[in-house]
């Protein structure tokens, strides 16, 4: 099974954008490949892109995101709301039958690593059921090195391999921070940072998955 859990050090720093620019190159060399949400919450527009640049456009979203929560807030509270239950389990099997579809499936995450998802459970409980290998995106920002961090040793405390870090630049400034990130993440981390997106860039090479 060619797939990889997608995460972030925090809600925002761009998972989605990284999925969708992965799949457009995946889809460029004729590879079957998705990006799918086993929960989503608020709208479905990350979804909607996804499938765009899957070239699948008609997709059922359900297909893609089984569970979707109306509510924007943590999927553990948004369930909770809409008197939901969230089943690992169910979730695992779902994303499991879901990748045997594709030649690459990238899973993503809601939010970071550790937000809430039902009780006593979080997106880490998740992402160690279904033991994929780990890719984490990373706003390229001051701060960032610390947070890459964080995450790095959390994902690794969960005895998942984080197979590479994206750096995103989701700022048209690049300062001392942003120019400096890179060797300090690699330094700290030990992880390979695979690639770094500036701002507007829509389409990165997916060979950085076989790194």
């Amino acid at each position: 099974m060619n797939a990889y859990f997608v995460t972030g050090t925090d809600a925002g720093v761009g998972k989605t954008h990284v999925v969708c620019a992965l799949l457009r190159d995946l889809r460029a060399r004729g590879v079957r490949a998705m990006g799918c949400k086993p929960v989503s919450c608020g709208d479905r527009k990350e979804l909607r892109s996804m499938r765009e640049a899957a070239g699948l456009p008609t997709l059922p979203l359900d297909s893609i995101n089984p569970l979707y929560l109306r509510t924007a807030a943590d999927p553990r509270m948004g369930a909770e709301f809409e008197r939901q239950s969230v089943s690992l389990p169910a979730l695992t099997g779902q994303v499991q039958a879901l990748a045997a579809e594709y030649d690459t499936l990238l899973v993503e995450g809601v939010g970071g690593w550790e937000t809430p998802l039902c009780p006593g459970k979080t997106m880490a409980d998740l992402a160690e059921q279904l033991q994929l290998p780990v890719l984490l995106v990373v706003s390229n920002r001051q701060g960032a090195a610390n947070l890459a961090l964080l995450t790095v040793r959390a994902i690794q405390a969960r005895g998942l391999m984080c197979c590479g870090i994206i750096l995103n630049q989701q700022s048209e400034e690049w300062d001392t921070a942003a120019v400096t990130n890179r060797t300090l993440i690699e330094e700290y981390t030990g992880i390979p940072v695979l690639a770094e997106l500036i701002q507007g860039e829509d389409c990165l090479d997916a060979a950085i998955l076989s790194a």
